[in-house]
């Protein structure tokens, strides 16, 4: 297991580390982005605006599937801090299956949001660096049940979100325990 700088075993305070700080802010940002970025643009009619948001919203998913994936791979490799000792059990089984959500959710979304977008037979620039390989040839039978899937799933990351950051809240400003600071940057 890792810990910050300054926090030596024994101490009773294990926070992340530096590269897992800036993974979960850097994913963080971008996913705060995305969500309402995708509400509008679903919103909006077609045009110029719409467009640069379908880019803008795509470009920032592929950003998040990256960093996902290198996350999950930094993590499977140095671990994470044990729970906060002040956590209940309950709290504790809560908090795994919501971050074991979070992660399933932020590496699936992508890739349904990318195999619904290849099928619909749109292309994915990268912030117009690169063209993103299709994964599946053309078929609106697919795409539109994908995207479906890809909205439906957009609402539930949100209020996964939401109880997350609810929840870090809550520690920082009521139980004013140390579980938010583990992971500040």
């Amino acid at each position: 297991m890792t810990s910050v700088a300054g926090d030596r075993e024994g101490s009773g305070v294990e926070g992340y580390s530096a590269i897992a700080k800036s993974l979960h802010w850097g994913i963080a940002a971008a996913v705060l982005l995305i969500i309402p970025i995708g509400i509008i643009m679903r919103l909006l009619g077609p045009g110029t605006l719409q467009n640069v948001l379908y880019t803008t919203h795509r470009s920032l998913a592929v950003l998040v599937l990256a960093l996902m994936l290198v996350r999950l791979a930094y993590r499977l490799v140095h671990g994470v801090p044990a729970p906060d000792p002040s956590l209940e059990p309950w709290q504790r089984i809560v908090s795994h299956l919501v971050h074991l959500s979070l992660y399933a959710l932020l590496i699936a979304q992508p890739i349904i949001g990318w195999v619904a977008t290849s099928a619909y037979g749109a292309r994915i620039s990268f912030f117009g660096l690169f063209i993103v390989p299709d994964l599946v040839s053309k078929d609106q039978t697919l795409s539109d049940p994908l995207f479906l899937v890809h909205r439906v799933l957009g609402f539930v990351l949100a209020g996964l979100l939401t109880l997350h950051i609810g929840a870090a809240l809550y520690h920082y400003f009521i139980r004013r325990d140390r579980v938010l600071q583990r992971m500040l940057p």
